[in-house]
């Protein structure tokens, strides 16, 4: 399991290598990127800030990946995750399972995305030509989050 949260971007090809290199245990690999848009809502998005609570961060997203190991039965799985000033187009997390079969593959990349985005303690700021706002959690990732539990 390797989970990082850095300011410095990420190389998905390097690490998709380096999550494979000498394996042939590995049936399936999911990998999600996610991204900086350049709006929300109406408004064009400018710049966002990430910024995170140090070592909290670390410790949930490897609960979070812990769990998804506890339900399906994965080989491996890499989440990077980076904090400071991004523009749009920038990278923003990296999650890679890897699993025997591509349902447990797809399956836990989705389940850590959706309590990535509800548990762990990451705050975004975006600058628009208004001005500066924090994002609100959304109810629909909260949902998605509560649905894994039923």
């Amino acid at each position: 399991m390797k989970i990082l949260v850095q300011d410095q971007d990420f190389d998905i090809s390097a690490e998709m290598d380096a999550v494979c290199a000498g394996r042939t245990d590995i049936g399936a690999i999911v990998s999600f990127t996610g991204l900086v848009r350049d709006f929300h809502g109406s408004d064009k998005i400018h710049n966002m800030t990430l910024e995170h609570f140090p070592g909290m961060a670390e410790r949930q997203l490897e609960n979070i990946c812990k769990m998804a190991c506890e339900r399906w039965l994965l080989q491996d799985v890499t989440v990077i995750h980076r904090y400071g000033r991004l523009c749009p187009g920038d990278r923003i997390v990296l999650v890679i399972t890897l699993s025997a079969h591509r349902g447990a593959a797809f399956q836990a990349a989705e389940f850590i995305m959706d309590c990535l985005k509800t548990d762990a303690p990451f705050w975004k700021k975006e600058q628009t030509a208004k001005g500066h706002h924090w994002v609100d959690a959304k109810k629909s990732d909260t949902e998605k989050t509560e649905d894994w539990q039923k």
